[in-house]
């Protein structure tokens, strides 16, 4: 029976070591590096201009383009206002990038509902999309740097519309004109990107296009108790689901060429992601220009239009919440930013089943209640087979404390005595262990999906609790888990070994502690969980065993 609780501890404590290893092993070094990259050279962000530049990929002929350097602009940048259904955001027309989203539907906090989430911006926590392109030869091309003009400075999407067109353009005096399209759909938070290459020169013009995602590394590097990835993503056939962390970034720069992948900064509960078409082959890169800057991006291969011709290349742009219907349909493995670590594979059902049920309560809280009820009784079985164990460990507690006593400190002749008794009275001391073990993985696969599914984002349950993806700001949940843990205790004997039972006893109050982070739906699911053991245990014990 100790064996079995110490196995329960062990994925509480299981769950807790994973956090904590994973916030080490991205959150952990310290910042000074970073920083003493950024002026070792003398070199601020602000004059940094070419390092947050991409190379371009080999030519035909083997050699390297140059980048194109940023040119002095005649008039001022100005900002262009787009609103959709959807988004509040702000480009710029200083390379036509996109540098403020808010996102409408989704409020900063339940107190501030009028408020949107703030996912990029270009002052607090650095984070933008880019994209522009790269001349080859004396191809003139607009980088990022460059200016591009706009025939209105707002643009709105009309009531009833299915979609919101905002075209930029760029010319050059040799006879290149460029237009940058940005095309926004209602109920979507999928953007097509768009360039248009027009050559009216003499010469055949040459170029690549490049994509790229800049942003600094946030101050607040979350909780030791709830960690959730903030970094770079890149997905390919090879390798699948990548993670490119801040810190791989200053330590080494990416280049790799991949066919049919992407490239994404994700955080908790939202993304933006650059998506090229699925048979694009390009040249993937990361930066870390200094100034807490970093850039995850791909170039494309050298595109050529000929003079008096005109071509287009498409690129979409994902900026929202991690939706996992709406990633599945924007390219292969977008939805794995939804990361649900090693066990997706049983994750992902799980949030299909909750999905499920809030279809028909309509409530988060209830659905997480029910599924948790719902996985109880598909292991019931299990569970019973447990606690026959745990009973007939129990009606042994007596002699084995006769044991101890005659064998004193004599450890090796207590094993044996013990193991002798297990025989003739045909138990195993392990019974109970492996319908745990095989519940476990289960039970952490729920975890990560409750803790990683932005739909518990400010979704209320009842009373005092308004939104299940932040702590109970009252601790009733904490404190409600902590005293189901206690029961649990007292309805299984005091371990033999003292120690183990004064670790047994203070368990409840240690995890009480840690709960007291964690999001209130996550508490729920484990005060609901608890619940239930107590129930099955005391039933199956006290009425189908009839142990009293």
């Amino acid at each position: 029976m100790d064996f079995q609780r110490l196995i329960l501890v062990a994925a509480l404590s299981f769950t807790l070591l994973i956090m904590w290893q994973a916030w080490q092993e991205d959150y952990g070094q310290p910042q000074t590096e970073n920083q003493a990259a950024a002026t070792v050279d003398g070199t601020s962000a602000e004059s940094a201009v070419r390092k947050d530049m991409p190379s371009a990929p080999l030519s035909s002929d083997g050699s390297t383009p140059a980048d194109a350097p940023p040119v002095a602009q005649a008039k001022r940048a100005e900002r262009i206002h787009v609103t959709t259904d959807l988004y509040d955001i702000e480009l710029d027309t200083t390379g036509g990038d996109l540098r403020r989203v808010d996102l409408l539907e989704y409020p900063v906090s339940v107190d501030q509902p009028d408020k949107p989430f703030r996912l990029m911006d270009d002052e607090s926590e650095f984070h933008i999309a880019q994209a522009a392109l790269l001349a080859a030869g004396d191809s003139p091309a607009p980088n990022h740097h460059q200016l591009f003009n706009a025939e209105k400075s707002e643009y709105r999407m009309a009531e009833g519309a299915e979609s919101l067109e905002v075209r930029l353009s760029w010319s050059d005096e040799s006879g290149v004109r460029v237009d940058k399209i940005y095309t926004f759909h209602r109920g979507s938070y999928t953007i097509d990107v768009d360039f248009e290459v027009y050559n009216q020169s003499g010469q055949q013009w040459n170029g690549h296009l490049y994509r790229q995602l800049q942003r600094g590394e946030p101050a607040d590097s979350g909780s030791m108790f709830i960690y959730t990835y903030t970094g770079g993503v890149i997905y390919s056939e090879e390798e699948k689901y990548e993670k490119i962390a801040f810190d791989d970034m200053r330590k080494e720069t990416l280049s790799r060429n991949i066919e049919g992948g992407w490239a994404a900064m994700i955080e908790h509960y939202f993304l933006s992601a650059w998506v090229p078409k699925p048979e694009e082959a390009a040249n993937y890169y990361s930066k870390a220009p200094g100034g807490n800057r970093y850039i995850l991006g791909m170039v494309s291969p050298a595109m050529s239009v000929a003079p008096g011709e005109s071509q287009s290349i498409s690129s979409r742009l994902y900026v929202g919440p991690k939706l996992q219907d709406q990633l599945e349909e924007v390219a292969k493995g977008l939805e794995l930013t939804v990361d649900y670590g090693f066990l997706t594979v049983i994750a992902k059902p799980l949030f299909w089943m909750l999905e499920l049920i809030h279809s028909f309560v309509g409530n988060w809280g209830w659905s997480i209640i029910l599924i948790t009820i719902m996985i109880k009784a598909a292991f019931y079985k299990l569970s019973e087979t447990s606690y026959k164990s745990m009973a007939q460990m129990r009606k042994l507690q007596p002699r084995l404390k006769q044991l101890k006593e005659r064998f004193g400190d004599d450890k090796q002749k207590l094993n044996e005595a013990m193991m002798k008794m297990y025989r003739e009275e045909k138990i195993n001391p392990l019974g109970g262990c492996l319908p745990i073990l095989v519940q476990i993985p289960v039970f952490i696969a729920l975890y990560w999906m409750l803790l990683e599914s932005v739909e518990m984002r400010q979704a209320p349950f009842m009373f005092w609790i308004q939104d299940l993806s932040i702590k109970d700001p009252y601790f009733v949940l904490p404190v409600l888990m902590g005293i189901t843990m206690f029961i649990q205790h007292r309805l299984n004997p005091t371990p033999l070994d003292p120690i183990q039972a004064r670790v047994m006893m203070i368990l409840p109050i240690a995890f009480t502690f840690f709960f007291m982070f964690f999001p209130a739906g996550l508490v729920l699911y484990w005060v609901v969980n608890n619940t239930l053991s107590i129930a099955q245990q005391y039933y199956i014990t006290r009425v189908v065993i009839g142990d009293k």
